[in-house]
């Protein structure tokens, strides 16, 4: 598991800086700097994320794992299919796509 992308989670869940869900982050993508989205998302959903993150420069890293997983790396006790971060370094974004991208 990536950690630098686990760090990040844990410190924009206690800094209550990110959006949680696909229909959240859509409406708030223009605060993100990085969009994290789990293998659970249906197909239609992640298109629509990934083309609304595209057109506003939002880096989006695809969580090779369920959303169950990726809940309980957040530390939270439920399903999470999506997460944008908006307390990131542009350091930390670059090192976390660039461990995915190394995978």
């Amino acid at each position: 598991m990536a950690k630098q992308l686990e760090k990040a989670l844990t410190d924009a869940i206690k800094a209550r800086k990110r959006f949680l869900g696909t229909k959240q982050i859509i409406a708030g993508i223009k605060d993100s700097k990085l969009i994290v989205i789990s293998k659970s998302v249906p197909v239609l959903s992640a298109k629509k994320i990934e083309d609304s993150a595209q057109n506003n420069n939002v880096p989006c890293v695809h969580f090779d794992d369920t959303s169950i997983v990726l809940g309980k790396l957040c530390g939270l006790p439920f399903r999470v299919s999506a997460i944008s971060l908006s307390s990131l370094s542009t350091t930390n974004i670059q090192a976390i796509i660039k461990e995915y991208e190394t995978k």
